[in-house]
């Protein structure tokens, strides 16, 4: 296995091959005598170096073929010439035909009786919740670990709002709901999990399990809804905290394994889509080990999509005020039972549960997850067309390198950062840019290396890609270890800006004034005005491709062209 710490022997292949040449001291380090020459000269010399006649820029880090030779995948971002989009709703905005104008205007008076009807129903049930749960020490506040179970005559009274709950979704156009199957019992199957596609399946299932639910801790501070799903014992998760994570996941087990507590219910896909995929589910319904019964909802519909995808949610009651009825089905699939080597339980129990779901809706299960959802979110933010085309798959993603979404995001506000066009590509231009850059053939080769040099410009899932593969090189930290203790000053050990520059020189690189002093803002992550190696590793870690600028002093080299 190669050391994850090389010494510079070990990181000896030339930066780039075929029109150069190195030239060492007796030292083994370049020969200074190579440094000097005419000015003139420099354009001939960088295209020698870094023309376009081939070369990895990174060969020095790895054997390993860059991502865009790995075999084909059915999850691999790069085989997808057009990225699905699990979360669109594909309702058009406020328009649809005349037949749409037609029924809104049709269904005005009817839509005013809905939403009286659904004020009072909000209002009723509130009413008996609140009720149900005063004088409940284990209410007082927000649900607290290791609290017991609702005592029955409360239960009982919470009727009322499961009633209240079913005039709700009678108001949004929910007549009658088509069921299938039917709930297994508690005692053989104590969790239910359900794919997400709007409001409506919540609403439904507080109807008709009133089941314990996993729910994300901004939702406690949610007018009515906050006092409801505290009734229901819901189990809070910050899912950016795993430590909270790893309590949620406790607390499913303890209330799972007591049959006093009611079902425990998850939506594993962690957000809503538009019904036409299932996207990665989380393996917190899947890591206690007890069995699992799927329920699929469906939306069969004509004219309106009642996915809550890119849709504010007023518009999406409005839309469902609006129609003569809305169509539901709900269909309880069997008991899926987790496998049986512990180790795999998770991940393979994970994986069979998303089958059955996904074979029952005729869909296809993808890697795209929930921080697709909040890539697309911050591409709409930034008033982006086409916000699909920044989705990467990140479960994928994240198996295949380690990256997280907050580090996706992050590498996400630097693409956005490079005026990316309609359809959220980035030329080379403006990549280098950047980063105070020209684009010069170093910078070409660079930039080729994350789309094989078939077009002039790159997607954010290629970006985020080809990052997280040179960050998953064996010799990739050892290289920046390397390059920081070749160019930092040996009484300082920092590096200055008129070091940084020297270092540039040598990979034929001459930027700017400003250029200059924007790369080195880059490196220089604390802004004190000096590049540490705090600063150097971080800078490296979030843009790993710059490693390419220092091939050079780690291999102890110097490039001169051959005459």
């Amino acid at each position: 296995m190669a050391s994850t710490s090389p010494s510079p022997a070990s990181l000896s292949t030339p930066l780039l091959s075929g029109s150069i040449a190195p030239a060492r001291g007796a030292n083994g380090h370049g020969n200074n005598s190579h440094r000097h020459h005419h000015p003139h000269d420099d354009s001939d010399a960088a295209a020698s170096v870094c023309g376009d006649g081939g070369g990895d820029p990174f060969a020095f880090l790895s054997e390993d073929r860059p991502p865009r030779d790995r075999g084909a995948s059915p999850a691999d971002p790069f085989r997808n010439a057009t990225p699905a989009d699990p979360f669109r709703n594909a309702t058009p905005a406020w328009g649809g035909g005349v037949y749409a104008w037609a029924r809104t205007l049709l269904l005005l008076p009817v839509a005013a009786l809905r939403l009286a009807l659904f004020g009072l129903a909000i209002a009723i049930g509130y009413a008996a919740t609140w009720v149900a749960l005063r004088g409940w020490a284990h209410a007082q506040g927000r649900s607290r670990e290791g609290t017991g179970p609702m005592p029955a005559w409360r239960r009982r009274l919470m009727w009322i709002t499961r009633i209240s709950a079913r005039c709700i979704l009678f108001s949004f156009g929910y007549h009658w709901i088509r069921k299938k199957g039917r709930p297994a019992p508690r005692e053989l199957a104590p969790i239910v999990v359900s794919n997400h596609i709007s409001y409506i399946e919540p609403i439904f299932f507080f109807y008709e399990l009133f089941p314990t639910i996993v729910s994300s801790e901004s939702h406690d501070a949610l007018p009515f809804v906050g006092t409801i799903i505290r009734a229901m014992q819901v189990i809070y998760v910050d899912r950016f905290s795993p430590a909270s994570r790893k309590a949620a996941v406790n607390e499913i087990k303890r209330k799972a394994a007591c049959n006093s507590f009611p079902r425990v219910l998850l939506f594993p896909e962690g957000t809503t889509t538009n019904g036409r995929f299932l996207i990665s589910f989380q393996h917190g319904a899947f890591i206690p080990g007890y069995p699992v019964q799927p329920v699929v909802v469906r939306y069969p519909h004509v004219h309106f999509d009642q996915s809550w995808g890119n849709i504010s949610l007023l518009k999406l009651m409005f839309k469902m005020f609006t129609q003569f009825h809305n169509f539901m089905e709900v269909e309880y699939l069997p008991v899926v039972y987790p496998p049986e080597i512990k180790q795999e339980n998770a991940l393979h129990f994970a994986e069979n549960t998303s089958y059955a779901m996904a074979r029952a809706l005729n869909v296809l299960p993808t890697s795209y997850s929930y921080g697709d959802s909040m890539i697309m979110a911050r591409a709409v933010e930034a008033g982006k067309d086409n916000c699909s085309n920044y989705m990467v798959q990140m479960a994928w993603v994240k198996d295949m390198y380690g990256v997280n979404t907050a580090e996706a995001m992050e590498l996400l506000e630097n693409f956005l950062a490079m005026n990316p066009d309609s359809d959220g590509h980035v030329k080379a231009q403006d990549f280098w840019a950047h980063f105070g850059l020209d684009c010069s053939p170093l910078c070409k080769k660079i930039f080729h290396y994350f789309n094989s040099g078939i077009t002039d410009s790159i997607t954010f899932c290629q970006f985020l890609v080809g990052c997280a593969h040179l960050r998953k090189q064996p010799l990739f930290q050892g290289a920046c270890e390397t390059a920081f203790e070749k160019c930092r000053d040996p009484e300082t050990s920092d590096i200055s800006r008129g070091q940084l520059a020297d270092v540039l020189r040598l990979s034929m690189l001459l930027p700017s004034d400003d250029g200059m002093l924007r790369l080195f803002k880059t490196f220089d992550v604390d802004g004190d005005e000096k590049i540490s190696r705090d600063d150097f590793l971080t800078c490296l870690g979030r843009f790993p491709f710059l490693i390419a600028f220092f091939a050079a002093p780690i291999n102890g080299e110097v490039y001169i062209e051959i005459v």
